[in-house]
């Protein structure tokens, strides 16, 4: 077989779909978790260290111009310089040591030519790593994950407002007891809802503190001076919370709980696809038909619920890389080694899977609304779901066990409407009040507090968001 000659690097030959069919969907991303953005965020810590040490007096002072410049290398990086560190990288073989040679480069033949050997200085490469990630997924997180998810629980809590008619709630996939189809999409929107504030006031760490923990080489340097100070000072710049107890690697505790916060909201989608793919196989839900669109190669008739399926997929590859890091990431020999370097990478993978399900559902969810006939006719086909109701009614007015006795009646039967639960009630050794307010009972009536809750929940929501 003749060697294949190797492919530019497009949508069409990425070999992820993160970058390749779900391009689309994840570029926002890009800004915030790829490559060129952990290159862009180590430069501008580099920068704001340099900057932290002049205000203490260990480097000169630097004017308002200079800081300036120094924070604009970060902030204006082309992709090209970018692609000239990973050259430099290729001779290097440390990725951080790169940066540094080309953040020193920057300064030749500037004002700032005087402190380039400051730049660096005193710390190990997992300083400006650890504070790099962290500040991506902080950053990702505020632009981009926290954005959709508040989306996909607005259209759920706009489902909830709309749909207020009743259905028949299953437990064990059997007809339960009725509810309301907007409360079903509240469940899902007040869950994710609870679980994206968390996500949203999570803190995330972040450590300077040397070689191997201790701020050997800045002490030895400069005994005068409160490192530890300085260091917590320093990482609350960045709007993360100093951690002083490490060894060269700060502990990834806090990042494993932000993925696992993540994880849980994946579940709660996982969750929602599921159920309405099953709404949908059974007719409840009702898919828009688009105009040439195909739902199998071979069946004409088919519209398939695909983004559903698509988000499940999706959510559940983000899952299963949560699990991985949630695995590797706590464990490292002694006071460091690479495994977690390689690992770590994948941070960007985890959110960018995430957000191709939520696209999806949010995709899925625009194109269904519900078929109140066969929701309607299914709720009203039994009518042996007011059991609940009947038995509770009578365990008040002292009939001895009344479970039994509605089990006896009901269980594996079936009730066909209105007439037949009338004939069941007033077959019962039970006094003429206790029948009349059994006889009031309809599926469609018996719902509880479903709307107040509804609403209830609804209100939550939105003031949970305006804080």
């Amino acid at each position: 077989m003749r060697k294949p000659t190797p492919l530019p690097l497009t949508e069409l030959t990425a070999i992820s779909p993160i970058d390749g069919r779900y391009g689309n969907r994840t570029a926002e991303l890009r800004p915030f978790v790829s490559e060129f953005a952990l290159i862009k965020t180590r430069m501008e810590v580099e920068a704001k260290y340099l900057i932290a040490l002049s205000d203490i007096g260990v480097v000169r002072k630097l004017t308002g111009v200079e800081k300036k410049r120094l924070l604009s290398f970060g902030e204006d990086l082309s992709l090209e310089n970018a692609e000239k560190i990973k050259l430099i990288e290729e001779e290097t073989r440390h990725d951080v040591k790169a940066m540094e040679r080309a953040f020193r480069t920057m300064l030749s033949g500037t004002s700032l030519e005087d402190v380039t050997e400051m730049v660096h200085f005193g710390l190990t490469s997992e300083d400006v790593n650890n504070l790099s990630y962290r500040l991506m997924l902080k950053r990702a997180t505020e632009g981009v994950s926290i954005s959709t998810l508040d989306k996909l629980t607005y259209e759920l809590v706009t489902r909830g407002q709309q749909y207020r008619e009743p259905m028949l709630g299953r437990t064990h996939g059997q007809a339960a007891v009725p509810t309301i189809i907007g409360k079903e999409f509240i469940n899902f929107a007040s869950r994710i809802n609870k679980e994206t504030r968390k996500l949203e006031k999570q803190k995330l760490t972040g450590k300077l503190t040397g070689a191997v923990g201790n701020l050997n080489a800045l002490r030895a340097a400069y005994p005068d001076v409160n490192w530890i100070s300085f260091s917590e000072k320093f990482v609350r710049s960045f709007g993360l919370e100093p951690n002083l107890i490490t060894t060269q690697i700060n502990p990834y505790e806090d990042i494993i709980e932000y993925l696992q916060n993540h994880q849980r909201i994946n579940g709660i989608i996982l969750n929602f696809d599921q159920d309405m793919w099953r709404y949908i196989s059974d007719d409840w839900i009702i898919q828009e038909v688009k105009k040439g669109e195909v739902g199998s190669s071979t069946m004409p008739q088919k519209v398939n619920p695909i983004d559903f399926e698509n988000s499940e997929g999706n959510v559940q590859i983000a899952n299963s890389l949560i699990i991985g890091l949630s695995i590797k990431l706590p464990v490292a020999r002694l006071q460091r080694d690479l495994s977690d370097s390689t690992s770590i990478r994948n941070l960007g993978s985890v959110l960018a899977y995430g957000l191709i399900g939520y696209k999806s559902t949010l995709t899925g969810l625009a194109r269904v609304r519900p078929n109140l006939k066969e929701i309607n006719t299914r709720l009203n086909e039994d009518w042996s779901i007011l059991a609940e109701g009947a038995q509770t009614i009578l365990r008040r007015a002292g009939v001895k066990d009344p479970y039994s006795l509605m089990a006896d009646l009901t269980r594996g039967g079936h009730i066909s409407g209105q007439e037949e639960w009338i004939r069941l009630v007033d077959g019962l050794d039970i006094g003429e009040d206790e029948k009349k307010e059994l006889k009031k009972l309809t599926p469609q009536s018996y719902i509880g507090y479903a709307p107040e809750l509804t609403d209830r929940a609804i209100a939550e929501i939105k003031s949970s968001r305006k804080k």
